[in-house]
């Protein structure tokens, strides 16, 4: 079993990045613009979900997004991972 120390920043990185990816296909798999996401989590513009999908300033998903997002299971967003 890994422990933190074993963890360096950028496979945290990667880990997000890879959860961001898999959250944009099953957006897209539902046929919703980021928009329509961004105002189903309850926010008015598409920058929670556009840097989230991109992992852009750090900025990802958090536990409560996924729960909410696209009706799936929650182990769809860590495939490869």
């Amino acid at each position: 079993m890994r422990t933190v120390e074993d963890i360096d920043e950028n496979q945290i990185d990667d880990f997000y990045k890879l959860i961001g990816s898999n959250v944009k296909k099953k957006r897209m798999l539902k046929g919703l613009s980021q928009l329509q996401l961004s105002q189903a989590l309850g926010h008015k513009s598409v920058g929670l979900v556009s840097q989230s999908e991109l992992y852009l300033k750090k900025q990802h998903f958090n536990m409560k997004h996924l729960y909410q997002i696209l009706e799936c299971e929650v182990n769809d967003f860590f495939e490869n991972i």
